[in-house]
């Protein structure tokens, strides 16, 4: 039986500047790191949540492949995670909107240019009841 997402992979151009995105200003945690046969930086492993992860390889990101659209993060308070992110350093334009789906949403992307969704799931929402078993 499938549990939940494990995590979702991307290539990045710059590791530290990956990094300071997704641990500095996101507040994300780095879990781990792997290592190849040559002792190269393989893979950085940033812990979301109670065990998903974002995987970061260092190299060139292909433009344009397969069918990514975003990552979502699910956040318990919208306003104090952009005030969060904000005092990080990371430039918050514009103001979260509300999806089709009730639950308030916002939009950033890291510094290779990949979509991430912020999302804080309404407490009517489909993915509410869905997750209760509704």
């Amino acid at each position: 039986m499938i549990t939940h997402i494990g995590h979702t992979a991307y290539i990045v151009s710059d590791i530290d500047a990956a990094l300071d995105f997704y641990c500095g200003k996101l507040g994300l945690k780095e879990a781990f790191r792997l290592y190849n046969d040559a002792g190269e930086l393989w893979i950085v492993y940033i812990l979301v949540g109670d065990g998903g992860f974002v995987e970061l390889f260092p190299g060139q990101p292909a433009k344009a492949t397969g069918s990514y659209s975003h990552l979502c993060l699910a956040v318990d308070d919208m306003d104090a995670t952009l005030q969060e992110i904000a005092a990080r350093g990371l430039p918050i334009e514009g103001s979260p909107t509300s999806g089709k789906d009730g639950n308030t949403q916002y939009w950033l992307a890291d510094p290779d240019g990949n979509r991430i969704e912020l999302m804080q799931i309404a407490p009517d929402s489909l993915q509410a009841k869905a997750i209760a078993g509704e």
